[in-house]
């Protein structure tokens, strides 16, 4: 039996001569933190459908891959790698969670589709306020087809804000899955609309 005594450097070092009393030491230790960022993660991931039983294994995913590749070289203490890993892996579940989702809404969403978080529909978030091409836009293609035309319009980040956007999740929720303060969700949010009106009106012009 492994004292308990051994520190967090020995413990890896038996880890890694494949110890399962080292590694269950060092999950008794660090569940705590765990369980914290699993905390932070359950209401977005209820959002998503994610169940939780599957976000748990992911994390553990994460906090095997911690103990198993760290180093005492490292400039991170592995308290701060274990929750780096296992947060990674919960938020990839909460992106691939969120990408999937709305690929599996997107055909049964409309223009007047609400989105709680900006106060406003889909209708509403395009529309021209000197103009209402949205007549045209419903007789000639499809909710799909605007949805390519508007995502092929934005960054890489900024699509990642918009379709978590879609399904629903508010800014606050979108920012804390992507690592990213409020206000940088906030201001692409607005460009995301800017974008949306630009495309609307150039095919008026």
């Amino acid at each position: 039996m492994i004292n308990n005594g051994y520190t967090d450097e020995q413990l890896i070092e038996l880890v890694h001569e494949n110890s399962e009393e080292a590694k269950t030491m060092l999950f008794d230790k660090y569940k705590d933190k765990i369980d914290f960022l699993l905390r932070k993660y359950s209401k977005v991931s209820r959002n998503l459908g994610v169940d939780m039983k599957d976000l748990k294994q992911e994390a553990l995913v994460g906090f095997t891959d911690a103990i198993l590749n760290y180093s005492s070289c490292r400039d991170a203490s592995l308290s701060t790698f274990i929750c780096l890993c296992v947060e990674r892996k919960i938020k990839k579940v909460c992106i691939k969670a969120g990408t999937n989702k709305n690929r599996t809404i997107n055909d049964a969403l409309s223009l007047e589709y609400f989105y709680e978080d900006i106060d406003t529909s889909l209708k509403e978030l395009i529309e021209d306020s000197s103009s209402d091409p949205l007549n045209k836009i419903e007789e000639q293609e499809s909710y799909e087809e605007l949805l390519t035309k508007i995502k092929s319009s934005l960054t890489d980040t900024e699509n990642e804000v918009f379709e978590l956007l879609i399904i629903g999740l508010n800014y606050r929720d979108i920012a804390e899955i992507l690592d990213k303060e409020n206000k940088q969700i906030d201001n692409a949010i607005q460009r995301i609309k800017t974008k949306i009106k630009k495309i609307l009106e150039n095919r008026e012009n």
